[in-house]
């Protein structure tokens, strides 16, 4: 196992974590689609010297192309599904669900990638940073955003985000281990695909009351996080199997509550914290293993 992967991946978990959390304690007020073309259109521009000083280049192999572009897409999927169930329903039942993203991982990539190097300590590290993930974000009854999960169309979105973030961890994984796609060249199309993607619904969602141009500083400031953020998390893909990089990935998740409790008073941090110690054991016991 490598440590260089581990620390990689929990380095992304951080700096997410603390984008996220930026995110919504100063764009609250924006629009989510708006705010994502608004910084990934940023991110395109400032991710292009790296990818130029990295020497990235698009793979010509026709069927690493098409996993580039399909996998990317997907992100863009994903991230719609996410937002239209936070749309239709309530984050009380629509975040926790959404962060069941190793539990589609892992038997993704044990069918697909059989050679994955994955041992039986690091599948129990998988197993409790995902409950850590699950208990951090869920609010009022511990098993009703799995049972609105069925019931529920937000829910329904919300796993079906969780399910396509699992095929776009193993395509990834897929392509910057195993077809040796530049990791930059991932991200170098990352950016523009999901701007793209998001474009339109951006565009009839646009607020009259947000001033893009007074808050350039501050959105290009969240987009330095994203770059080093995504190209962080593309290194660590190179060296973890994608079921080890996954739940230490979206650690992430554990950083915004804890920021959020501490920084922005919300409820429930007891519990958050809890979480996080759990989070915390459960990657001790994949690196371990």
């Amino acid at each position: 196992m490598s440590s260089v992967g581990i620390a990689l991946a929990l380095l992304g978990a951080v700096v997410f974590g603390t984008y996220v959390f930026l995110v919504k304690y100063r764009f609250g007020h924006y629009p989510d689609t708006v705010y994502v073309v608004c910084v990934y259109a940023i991110a395109t521009v400032l991710y292009a010297p790296v990818a130029v000083a990295s020497d990235a280049s698009l793979p010509t192999d026709p069927y690493a192309l098409a996993v580039l572009v399909g996998v990317n897409a997907l992100t863009g999927v994903a991230v719609l599904a996410f937002f239209r169930a936070l749309t239709l329903g309530d984050v009380s039942y629509v975040a926790p669900v959404s962060k069941v993203v190793p539990l589609f991982v892992l038997p993704i990539e044990l069918v697909v990638l059989p050679a994955a190097d994955v041992g039986g300590v690091q599948l129990v590290g998988v197993l409790v940073v995902t409950v850590a993930l699950y208990l951090a974000n869920y609010q009022g009854e511990l098993l009703t955003p799995l049972r609105r999960a069925v019931t529920l169309r937000p829910g329904q979105l919300a796993l079906a985000s969780a399910a396509t973030f699992g095929v776009v961890d193993v395509g990834k994984r897929h392509l910057v281990g195993d077809l040796g796609v530049d990791p930059a060249a991932f991200v170098a199309v990352l950016f523009p695909v999901v701007a793209v993607l998001f474009a339109p619904l951006a565009y009839r969602a646009w607020p009259a009351d947000v001033a893009v141009r007074e808050d350039l500083a501050p959105l290009a400031g969240l987009a330095v996080l994203v770059v080093i953020a995504q190209h962080v998390v593309a290194l660590a893909f190179v060296e973890l199997a994608a079921s080890v990089a996954s739940p230490l990935v979206n650690a992430q998740a554990i950083v915004a509550v804890v920021l959020g409790g501490v920084v922005l008073k919300e409820p429930r941090f007891g519990a958050r914290l809890a979480a996080a110690a759990l989070a915390v054991a459960g990657v001790a016991l994949i690196a371990l293993g």
